[in-house]
């Protein structure tokens, strides 16, 4: 293990990893994974406290994960939702609309030797493979709200690293001011490509430069322990804390660095109701929702939406 990095105002320390009802025996991620540095993220809410961190492992709707403030000897709470229901409750779209026959029909997503396409307002355009992407990063753990424009919310224990690690090696040209990401393409495994041919597809996403730089975005290659389930993005998927769940593009394929804004494939579907930044805001209406309150998984009680999710104190200067 690495030692305890102290580097940020929502950085905590781990005692304890999750454990899980589920494991997946990949030699090669439980080999990186056991490099992971003890860094848990803290929520934006409790970002003011650097704390070390217990999960229990209870296999019930929610799991409690009690910390301690290293200097108040304060205590708080917060839920990370069960896997069960975060790996069989899934929008991705490649494979259907019904959320709950994801986990199936995804199983037919060949993750192995998967590689990533490196290309435009680069120096040099390049094929990256995950596996060794992987072994060349600094992996950790972080704990990290989703809220899904649908208005149903998760906290999901990740495992990665910071999205700008991958930039920086794909050492993009100075005019560069937007990432673009696209997931696989391919309507013999994903019946959702086939069966709406009419869709732009591959899925794309985007994200400014600076979007993108920033140490919150990060790009996920585990969760709750083990690899990704391929419901949940396999191999590698995009995790955007602050942003609607959409903007976290799952299997990513290739990533472009352009000088305008991408055109996403929400944007394509439905240009008036989706917009480029997607940023969680409780005062606005997006995509026809309202966003004002939110469903926790597995919780039968609302609660309020917080603006960027709870993030606010991290990337309000992003858009200042």
């Amino acid at each position: 293990m690495f030692g305890i990095k102290i580097s940020s105002d929502w950085n905590i320390s781990e005692n304890d990893t999750t454990a899980e009802e589920i494991y997946l025996n990949r030699r090669k991620f439980i080999k990186n994974v056991g490099k992971l540095g003890s860094n848990i993220l803290a929520f934006g809410a409790f970002s003011n406290f650097l704390n070390p961190i217990q999960v229990s492992a209870e296999n019930s709707i929610s799991r409690k994960i009690t910390t301690q403030n290293t200097k108040n000897l304060i205590d708080f709470q917060e839920n990370i939702t069960s896997e069960n229901l975060t790996s069989r409750y899934n929008n991705f779209y490649e494979f259907g609309t019904n959320k709950a026959d994801i986990s199936f029909l995804a199983k037919k997503l060949k993750v192995g030797q998967w590689s990533i396409k490196v290309e435009g307002l680069v120096h040099k355009p390049k094929v990256l493979d995950v596996d060794k992407i992987i072994q060349a990063m600094p992996l950790e753990q972080r704990v990290y709200r989703l809220r899904c424009v649908e208005t149903w919310s998760a906290i999901i224990p990740w495992s990665g690293f910071p999205l700008r690690e991958l930039i920086k090696l794909s050492n993009p040209l100075s005019t560069a001011r937007y990432v673009k990401f696209k997931t696989f393409i391919d309507p013999n495994i994903a019946p959702g490509q086939k069966n709406r041919f009419w869709e732009p597809w591959p899925y794309v996403e985007g994200l400014s430069m600076s979007e993108a730089m920033h140490n919150l975005a990060f790009l996920a290659i585990g969760m709750y322990g083990h690899q990704l389930n391929p419901q949940n993005g396999a191999p590698i998927r995009l995790v955007v804390p602050w942003k609607y769940g959409f903007k976290s593009i799952k299997s990513i394929e290739s990533i472009e660095f352009v000088k305008d804004p991408p055109r996403t494939f929400w944007q394509t579907v439905s240009p008036m109701d989706y917009d480029f930044w997607a940023n969680v805001d409780p005062t606005v209406p997006y995509a026809k929702w309202d966003q004002r309150f939110e469903l926790p998984l597995g919780s039968e009680k609302k609660e309020k939406t917080m603006l960027y999710n709870g993030y606010a104190a991290q990337v309000r200067k992003l858009y200042s």
